[in-house]
């Protein structure tokens, strides 16, 4: 709750308490305070408890901290079910980009440098995104794609 005040804040906090207060009623306040916060988390956890057994056995492991979306995305990213580790391991974002980079600037990739046959059509491995027209017959009809129209 408190983990982002530094000492020096602290103390500038009891010494304006005992300044507002006094030195006699501070231990009074200090109390209260504790008392106050005391109730509410028992509030809390009633109703936290009262939630849980409403919504039945289906959400046993409901937590309310996944209520905020950062923990929520960062749990689910975290769970190995889906095999996200090993398609983030296998993606290699700086090469990627440098063949698109490549692709864009119409310049020669090293995997297609290398051998003559490939440079010809596609390769393999990389995907040609230039937009060269095929040559195809004038009688014969482009191909149709169902799911672009």
């Amino acid at each position: 709750m408190f983990n982002d005040i530094g000492p020096l804040e602290l103390v500038t906090l009891v010494v304006l308490a005992v300044l507002v207060f006094g030195p006699e009623k501070l231990p009074k306040m200090i109390q209260d305070v504790t008392r106050t916060i005391r109730k509410i988390r028992e509030f809390s956890e009633s109703a936290k408890a009262d939630i849980r057994e409403e919504l039945g056995p289906e959400f046993k492991d409901f937590e309310f901290e996944d209520l905020n979306p950062k923990t929520f995305i960062r749990k689910q990213l975290d769970n190995d079910e889906l095999g996200l580790k090993e398609i983030r391991n296998g993606f290699d974002l700086k090469k990627e980009m440098a063949e698109v980079t490549d692709a864009v600037h119409n310049r020669d990739t090293d995997s297609s440098s290398s051998s003559p046959s490939s440079s010809s059509g596609s390769s393999v491995g990389s995907i040609d995104m230039t937009k060269k027209p095929e040559k195809t017959d004038p009688d014969e009809r482009p191909p149709f794609d169902a799911d672009a129209t």
